[in-house]
């Protein structure tokens, strides 16, 4: 590749990632991946066929994604979350501890089985509508909500669409995933929970004051939803256990749940249809095109270089290291590309398993480190707006990194 090509991949990149964490004019992050993408073939940076098979490469990825954000709007519109967090406030009995305590395990749960995305778009605004009939501060409630978001993405294969960007086609099957992660997936989770409950203390004292929450009823409606939802998420569960490939089994589960919604109000499909976040696909596709261009490039070439170093680095601090490296990159240029990055670099690296886990683990769970990490946590701060709550970049951060150091370092230590 000239130079001159060269440089203008890299300028571009550089501008993309920029568009998609700043969002200049409040123009979709699907916008600029898909434009940056497009002008690198244009100018002939990525050959039209490199191109066309970078996106192949992500179909996969692609069938995941839609299946998972069908799910989670069939959860949102038939209210699902909305019974959970009133749940979660019933059963919390005026206790402020217990409650969200409740609202972290409604996360771990809902991030396991349905991605750490849909734990921030779909539960974060159920939390903040029950809040609201209540004195609480609702920013413990909420702050747990994000970092359970990515502290419990990888306790399952498919909890975090990253773990397929990473892994691509050869994600692992279920019980050598849980082998591997199980420890450290509990750490991750246990300790971030103790570390928000300490940062909280004042906050999560005495009891909770609130007027009579809405009550939702369990329709037949709703527990047929609750059914096709959670049959949905067993046979991902299934597919996973018997390492097939999730992204088709996802889709086609989304769309069998669908139609079984369907069958007690033909106006789900169109009402699912305008809010699917259908976005993100655009997003990833631009990103498969982009990384390609770096691979090309040569840019790659260091990534595989520090996991060589990695592996051969004595015991941990080769993998403490590496997981360090790919947390900083996480949060300067969020986890998606890193996490693109890290898979193609891996596929001609040559490393350990071990060394391959270590690298899941910081692009799941580093981002908690600022609101920047993930796409998630982007995510998680757009709902926050909306209900006009501000939380600024710095104060995510004070908490972030005292959530986010002990439980990586834990987690990474805790490899199997």
């Amino acid at each position: 590749m000239s130079p001159l090509l060269t440089a203008t991949l890299w300028i571009v990149t550089a501008a993309t990632i920029a568009g998609i964490l700043i969002r200049p004019w409040r123009v979709p992050e699907w916008v600029f991946a898909v434009a940056g993408a497009a002008l690198l073939v244009a100018v002939r940076a990525i050959p039209v066929p490199d191109a066309f098979a970078a996106l192949l490469r992500g179909a996969n990825v692609y069938a995941f994604l839609l299946g998972i954000v069908l799910l989670a709007e069939i959860a949102r519109s038939e209210r699902l979350f909305d019974y959970l967090a009133v749940y979660a406030l019933r059963a919390a009995r005026g206790s402020r501890k217990r409650l969200f305590g409740l609202i972290y395990g409604v996360g771990i749960v809902v991030t396991a089985l349905l991605s750490n995305d849909t734990t921030v778009v779909v539960l974060t605004p159920a939390v903040l509508a029950v809040l609201a009939r209540t004195d609480l501060d609702p920013l413990p409630y909420l702050f747990a909500c994000a970092f359970v978001a990515n502290a419990a993405s990888f306790i399952l294969p498919i909890s975090n669409p990253a773990n397929l960007v990473i892994f691509g086609h050869a994600l692992p099957a279920l019980l050598p995933w849980l082998a591997s992660f199980g420890l450290a997936a509990v750490a991750a989770i246990g300790l971030t929970y103790g570390v928000l409950r300490m940062l909280f203390r004042k906050a999560l004292g005495g009891a909770v004051v609130h007027s009579t929450p809405e009550h939702i009823g369990r329709d037949r409606r709703m527990r047929l939803a609750f059914a096709s939802v959670g049959g949905a998420t067993l046979v991902l569960l299934l597919a996973a256990a018997f390492g097939l490939s999730v992204g088709p089994v996802a889709l086609v589960a989304g769309l069998i749940a669908l139609g079984i919604v369907t069958t007690v109000d033909h106006t789900v499909p169109l009402n699912i249809t305008k809010h699917l976040a259908w976005q993100i696909v655009p997003l990833v596709a631009g990103l498969f095109i982009l990384v390609e261009g770096l691979d090309r490039s040569g840019a790659l070439t260091a990534a595989r270089e520090v996991f060589a170093w990695a592996a051969s680095t004595p015991w941990p601090w080769g993998t403490l290291g590496l997981s360090g490296v790919i947390t900083v990159a996480s949060n300067a240029l969020n986890n998606l590309p890193v996490g693109l990055a890290a898979g193609y670099a891996l596929t001609g690296a040559h490393v350990s398993p071990h060394i391959e886990q270590a690298a899941v683990i910081a692009v799941d769970l580093g981002p908690n480190l600022s609101v920047t990490g993930s796409l998630a946590t982007l995510l998680w701060l757009i709902a926050l707006r909306r209900a006009k709550i501000n939380v600024t970049a710095w104060q995510f951060f004070r908490y972030g990194i005292a959530v986010t150091i002990p439980a990586l370092v834990a987690s990474v230590l805790l490899l199997r």
